[in-house]
């Protein structure tokens, strides 16, 4: 049952009749009629009337709606207008450009503009290497889709996406301090978003590609990580991945069992599913299944694109058939990355003792942790609300700072096998438990811990730029 939470909070702007107990009605009016009041402020005094402004949590949009009704409805109180908090805090964007020096006087006019820039412009032109020191790319991500699988929501265009868009920019600078903007570009033809990246790549030091549907996101992905001498990421997929990884690493060790004994069960072979079965099998999980809508792949059933095919010749060794409940049974994990309602009770039971069970469509699991209470050892969702959110704010922002900070030329399959250990050993062993097996995205250590991995994992392995000295 979904309960009144922020993302629906509305401040309700009322007059108060100056009478004892018109607030007490009305605060029970709002109770009755399911709102959870947050806050209650005076705005203005004036003879016989108080304005307050009440935040409210509600469960949804019809629901503010009920609950500004029943305030209506409270004898000596008239509702002056109800605003939506989620929307006031988009106002106008949520980012901004700063400037990182003073310009107060001539010659730092003349130092950061002409003529003293043109020195700089032309040092960079004898040597382009010089570019990652002296200008913006050596610290700025560009997070880039076209809209076409926005959050929950599918494709829902480029315009729609950039608040979206915005938001992730803005976590990458409260987290990892780097400067992230957001590209939403109004195309579906992969040739043309590969050429629009490859053409603004002179001013990113890295790219990070966001809400692009499969399975165009692996073309466009594999293809710019070809082209391009900068760090390419697309974080449904390899985010994703990367905490999914973490979590599974503590959550062995809460229930005593080896990464290398487990049966994974995975529903879901869009980007996040390929990429959580790759990421996997190199961490050495010997059997791997996964399942799309037809049922549990495997090699010989179809014909399929590149990235399923990549499923079929190397998860699933027994050659399975079936469904996701099928192949529940006697597994150790299951993982899901697709949408409600996938799996019960009952198919949980059947799983081997001790299960795992990352429940991880947003914002209804493939089945809530209320459920399987009891029944699976460790339980995580993509969800705030509930322990062991698998989040991919634990991820991104340390892997490009650490690639940035490494002057990566790339980001590897070993750089996030790093990040993911480096966040899996952000929870102390004498902590772990059933209810945490990954840190809170709030812990702002796991950032540096991450880049710190990463970075050593991109040098030892030798993908970094080098001689960016003058």
């Amino acid at each position: 049952m979904v309960t009144p939470n922020v993302s629906y909070s509305v401040v309700l702007r009322v007059e108060l009749s100056h009478r004892p107990g018109t607030l007490g009605r009305l605060t029970t009016a709002i109770g009755d009629a399911g709102g959870n009041i947050l806050g209650v402020d005076i705005v203005e005094v004036s003879g016989d009337v108080i304005i307050r402004d009440i935040t409210v949590l509600a469960t949804d949009v019809d629901h503010a709606y009920v609950i500004r009704e029943a305030s209506e409805q409270v004898e000596g109180v008239h509702v002056r207008s109800v605003m939506d908090r989620t929307f006031k805090l988009h106002l106008g964007g949520k980012i901004e450009v700063k400037s990182k020096i003073p310009i107060e006087n001539r010659d730092d006019l003349s130092m950061a503009y002409t003529p003293g820039v043109a020195r700089v412009s032309l040092a960079i032109a004898a040597k382009p290497v010089q570019v990652h020191k002296y200008t913006i790319k050596s610290n700025t991500v560009a997070v880039v889709t076209n809209g076409t699988a926005v959050l929950g929501l599918g494709n829902i265009g480029p315009y729609a996406a950039l608040p979206v868009m915005e938001g992730k920019a803005q976590l990458f600078k409260e987290f990892a301090g780097i400067d992230a903007f957001p590209i939403c570009l109004n195309t579906h033809s992969v040739d043309e978003m590969i050429e629009t990246v490859q053409r603004l790549e002179p001013t990113f030091g890295g790219i990070n590609l966001e809400d692009i549907a499969a399975p165009d996101c692996f073309e466009i992905e594999d293809r710019l990580k070809g082209s391009l001498d900068i760090p390419v990421f697309h974080d449904d997929q390899h985010g994703t991945s990367v905490v999914v990884l973490a979590a599974l690493r503590n959550a062995v060790k809460v229930v005593g069992k080896k990464m290398s004994d487990l049966s994974v069960v995975i529903a879901g072979a869009g980007a996040a599913g390929v990429a959580i079965a790759k990421i996997l099998n190199n961490a050495g999980v010997p059997n791997v299944m996964v399942s799309d809508r037809r049922g549990l792949i495997f090699d010989g059933r179809e014909d399929f694109d590149s990235a399923k095919r990549w499923l079929a010749e190397n998860t699933n060794p027994e050659k399975r058939m079936g469904s996701v409940s099928d192949a529940l049974r006697g597994a150790d994990v299951f993982v899901g990355v697709s949408g409600p309602g996938i799996v019960r009770r009952e198919h949980i039971e059947h799983m081997a003792s001790k299960s795992i069970v990352f429940g991880l469509a947003n914002p209804t699991p493939e089945i809530m942790p209320e459920e399987i209470e009891g029944v699976a050892a460790v339980i995580a969702t993509g969800r705030s609300d509930y322990p062991n959110q698998i989040n991919n704010v634990l991820c991104f922002p340390g892997i490009f700072r650490g690639a940035l900070d490494a002057n990566a030329l790339s980001i590897t399959e070993t750089m996030k096998l790093a990040a993911a250990n480096a966040i899996a050993a952000s929870v102390p062993e004498e902590e772990l438990s059933p209810a945490y097996i990954v840190p809170s995205v709030f812990n702002r250590t796991v950032v540096g811990e991450v880049a710190a991995e990463v970075a050593e994992a991109a040098r030892k392995e030798g993908v970094i730029r080098h001689d960016t000295e003058v």
